[in-house]
């Protein structure tokens, strides 16, 4: 695989596998991340192939400093990937000002600047792919609790199929693409705001990280507007689709 993928959230979990995925098939991998020891390990154990920035992608400042550190090190950026994001264990009654604050900070402006700092790029070239990492909660309410965090991957949802039909036109080589997981068994959950956080990868049925990695590699290998990471989670929201009204009476038993 001949591209330069920039990935953010790849010091743990899905950004960090997805950077070995992809070197392993000849990719050079730009890797950012605030956890600099944890990032530069993962680095290490890539080798040349892998660039590690230590980037807080909540400020627009340091991710357009991630984008001309690929740049000035590879040439070229051919693939983004927005992974870094932020959860939260809070009822939609017990929400704060902060709460949101963070979760619009964390996954949505976060996103934004960082197709903000490679759109010109990719323009100039008429080719590249945006990936953004979503969430399937953010199509169903399957965890309650979590309902601020999937009420911005929503909005991630619109902001990039919004960017897609923009791009239609004018720049058809450009590609954005929605990635959207169940769980995955990373350490996602103990990292997340709020009370009761749970590690996701002693949940049951919890996706492993491999898998959920080999589904990004898929999509720029294959790009395509959206794509689930499993069956099981796409098959999941098919069937809240189909009937609402009974998964949410489903979801509310489980709750008592």
């Amino acid at each position: 695989m001949d591209k330069v993928v920039v990935i953010t959230g790849a010091s743990g979990g899905i950004g960090a596998e997805l950077a070995k995925q992809l070197a392993a098939r000849g990719a050079k991998v730009v890797l950012a991340a605030r956890r600099k020891t944890e990032l530069d390990g993962v680095a290490a154990g890539i080798g040349e192939a892998a660039l590690a920035v230590v980037t807080d992608v909540t400020k627009r400042g340091d991710v357009e400093q991630l984008y001309k550190a690929a740049l000035d090190r590879f040439g070229r950026v051919d693939v983004w990937v927005n992974n870094a994001g932020r959860g939260i264990s809070r009822s939609v009654a017990e929400l704060t000002d902060d709460d949101l604050d963070a979760m619009w900070r964390d996954n949505m402006k976060s996103v934004v600047y960082g197709m903000q700092a490679v759109l010109p790029h990719f323009k100039s070239r008429n080719q590249g792919q945006i990936v953004n990492v979503s969430s399937g909660l953010s199509r169903a309410p399957l965890a309650p609790v979590r309902a601020a965090y999937g009420a911005v991957k929503s909005a991630v949802n619109m902001l990039s199929a919004s960017l897609r039909v923009e791009l239609r036109a004018t720049h058809p080589g450009i590609h954005v693409t929605v990635l959207l997981p169940g769980v995955v068994a990373t350490e996602f959950g103990l990292n997340s705001l709020g009370a009761g956080v749970v590690d996701n990868r002693k949940l049951p049925g919890a996706q492993p990280v491999e898998a959920a990695a080999k589904a990004i590699v898929d999509v720029i290998e294959n790009p395509r507007p959206e794509a689930y990471t499993s069956p099981f989670i796409a098959e999941t929201i098919a069937r809240y689709q189909r009937d609402p009204d009974a998964f949410e009476a489903e979801i509310a038993s489980r709750q008592r």
